[in-house]
């Protein structure tokens, strides 16, 4: 079956490779494997026939998209797909949440993701996604496509393979080249017993940290 980053090289290759292809995949991910995703691609279609070809295979189609995702264990919240006039990009945005992780290997996006959501000793979890290897050849230039994978996650991060990192969000940056014959992200986490910490946390700590301020400013004062 052809994932869905396939299907757009297509487009891709169709369009005599002078179109820059950019995917983010953006993943919250909870403790008990639930999460919700965004996801954003897009590509400068050159001209009314480009946007024509795009739309026949699917790629920036509403119901072809909706089809591409659609699954019982996913609710999906929105699609939407739309034409940036700043630099003639066609973007298509993708927002669903899920019940487990492991269900979009269920969809056709995801087909050979292959989501693991494994609990280890200890109770800590393993995750990984893989990346599978994207169609080469026809003098594509590699440095023309750009993958993004941004997960936040429920918990302490305790080993993973990320490019970049900050607090619990981390990101992998991939090439066509990088890609290669294939990548798997992998984290190791320790959950949180929450879902996300309860906005009444974040009010108490601010609402104690502005009296520490005003009293420390009141007794310099003095």
């Amino acid at each position: 079956m052809i994932n869905l980053l396939n299907k757009i090289l297509v487009v891709l290759i169709l369009f005599y490779f002078t179109s820059c292809l950019n995917y983010v995949q953006e993943v919250k991910l909870y403790p008990d494997g639930s999460g919700k995703t965004h996801i954003d691609y897009w590509m400068k279609l050159p001209d009314e026939e480009s946007k024509t070809v795009a739309g026949n295979i699917g790629i920036f189609n509403p119901d072809s998209i909706r089809s591409e995702f659609s699954s019982v264990h996913i609710n999906i919240v929105s699609i939407e797909v739309h034409t940036d006039t700043t630099d003639s990009t066609t973007h298509a945005i993708i927002d669903f949440t899920f019940d487990h992780i492991d269900s979009l290997n269920l969809t056709k996006a995801f087909s050979d993701a292959n989501f693991t959501f494994q609990e280890g000793p200890s109770g800590v979890i393993n995750f990984t996604q893989f990346i599978p290897s994207i169609a080469t050849g026809f003098g594509i230039d590699a440095t023309q496509y750009n993958v993004s994978y941004i997960y936040t996650f429920s918990g302490t991060i305790l080993r993973h393979n990320a490019h970049l990192v900050e607090k619990r969000t981390l990101t992998w940056n991939y090439s066509l080249a990088d890609i290669g014959g294939g990548k798997t992200i992998s984290v190791t986490f320790r959950p949180y017993k929450l879902k996300e910490t309860p906005n009444w946390i974040y009010m108490l700590t601010g609402t104690v940290l502005a009296l520490v301020i005003f009293f420390l400013l009141r007794k310099q004062k003095v």
